[in-house]
């Protein structure tokens, strides 16, 4: 391990031996880097999620094994995976919308417990869900008043019909949807695909929630609005004290929203820590894994050879990773470092430094491969004039020291590929083109 990879990670205590094949693991107690936002809202202990295959089937999908996380307050935890890793399942989990198999859901510290309409509604006071697919989760035959009206109706009753249509025209203003007159009275299907995303957190900003549960927010918007729907939710937890988990593919994005970066794999949690460490420095296969594979339009041939060279593509996923008959680590099959135990025995998720925790059996050999290869996942930015959009990060980006660069320091998501990045003490501003059209009609 080089001395910039050890820097990177931080403290590590070598002279404690914990289960692994490796002694580079933290004695002290782990800190989510999250927690010094505020305090802790929602939390998931040991919380498990078992789907049966079918009526005669015998065997089970573990869809989420043993999480454990916490939401807090002011703060943005980000759940980074690929398809099917069960980020949206522990989002609707903590959502109410299905029930747990195991473990046990926090909420102010009390333990949730729905089994009633009652109980429901009130839990969904605190705990709102904005939706994937803005086409999808608003009804086309409704305008958007009725949207907004009927979550007020729910969950604020003591509101008279005056102040009712001010709260919508309120709720409109927040997520810059103006002038709301313009809205008020439209269909969902007369809007853009941002404007009915910009409604939908409405409409859950509509119960006054602590929580807000994004799943994949800006996955199925254009790449020209995707970076002003993050700054609107980034306003929005500042203003509103809101606890926010962000769903997400994205590892970019993660970084530069989130606090704290949980990456999960087949329903196991595998690497969590600060945003920037994770994806600066990420220790896990399979967190390599996932920042290798974005792609580099200057050298994507080069890329995928040295996937390739490095062994990453050659194991394809297994569909059968999440069966409740894998045993150990499920990235095992895809893992070039895996052995029979990684096969047997499930790696316990520890600390290697006081803010960051790893589920691996062979952290030295993860450790030793990303201080001997640079991940090759820089792109080219466009520098075009025009207006700068701004998002306040979570982390103040200090200017990259040349012997911790791990190829991360120009690196644009695949959907903001024409943005160009300047990070200046922790604020991101995003260049776009001029002359683009803006949410409410008019040109910039």
């Amino acid at each position: 391990m080089t001395e910039a990879t050890s820097s990177m990670l931080g403290s590590v205590d070598n002279g404690e031996q914990k289960p692994g094949s490796s002694s580079l693991y933290y004695s002290g107690d782990f800190v989510s880097a999250a927690s010094q936002r505020g305090r802790v809202v929602l939390e998931a202990q040991n919380v498990s999620k078992v789907f049966k295959l079918g009526l005669g089937s015998k065997d089970y999908i573990s869809a989420v094994r043993n999480a454990n996380f916490s939401l807090y307050e002011k703060a943005v935890v980000a759940l980074v995976g690929e398809s099917g890793s069960g980020k949206s399942t522990i989002a609707r989990l903590l959502a109410g919308q299905i029930p747990k198999s195991g473990g046990e859901i926090l909420l102010n510290g009390m333990p949730v417990n729905i089994k009633t309409n009652r109980a429901f509604r009130r839990y969904k006071r605190e705990v709102q869900m904005v939706f994937q697919d803005p086409f999808s989760s608003l009804n086309s035959v409704h305008k958007i008043h009725y949207h907004l009206k009927r979550p007020i109706a729910i969950h604020q009753r003591q509101l008279k019909r005056d102040a009712v249509e001010k709260e919508i025209n309120s709720l409109l203003n927040q997520v810059r949807l103006l002038p709301a007159d313009q809205f008020i009275d439209k269909y969902p299907y007369e809007l853009s695909g941002g404007q009915r995303q910009r409604v939908a957190i409405a409409r859950a900003l509509a119960a006054k929630p602590k929580v807000l549960l994004a799943d994949e927010p800006v996955s199925m918007l254009d790449v020209s609005i995707r970076l002003e729907v993050l700054s609107l939710l980034d306003d929005l937890r500042d203003r509103f004290s809101l606890a926010i988990l962000y769903v997400t593919h994205d590892i970019a994005s993660a970084r530069y929203f989130a606090d704290e970066t949980i990456v999960i794999y087949g329903g196991d949690i595998v690497e969590r820590g600060t945003s920037e460490d994770v994806t600066q420095m990420p220790v896990h296969p399979y967190t390599q894994l996932l920042v290798s594979a974005a792609p580099n339009p200057d050298a994507l041939d080069s890329s995928i050879r040295d996937a390739k060279v490095s062994g990453a593509l050659s194991k394809p996923r297994q569909t059968i990773s999440a069966l409740t008959t894998i045993k150990g680590c499920r990235f095992a099959p895809r893992c070039q470092f895996a052995t029979d135990k990684c096969i047997a025995e499930l790696p316990p998720l520890l600390p290697i430094s006081q803010d960051r925790m790893v589920a691996c059996w062979h952290v030295d050999k993860a450790i030793a491969h990303l201080s001997s290869r640079q991940i090759p996942v820089k792109t080219s930015t466009v520098v075009s004039p025009g207006e700068s959009l701004t998002l306040q990060g979570a982390h103040t980006a200090s200017k990259p020291d040349a012997s911790k660069n791990t190829g991360l320091d120009n690196y644009i998501s695949p959907g903001m590929s024409n943005l160009t990045n300047i990070r200046q003490h922790g604020t991101i501003s995003q260049t776009v083109l001029p002359e683009r059209d803006t949410e409410d009609g008019s040109t910039n």
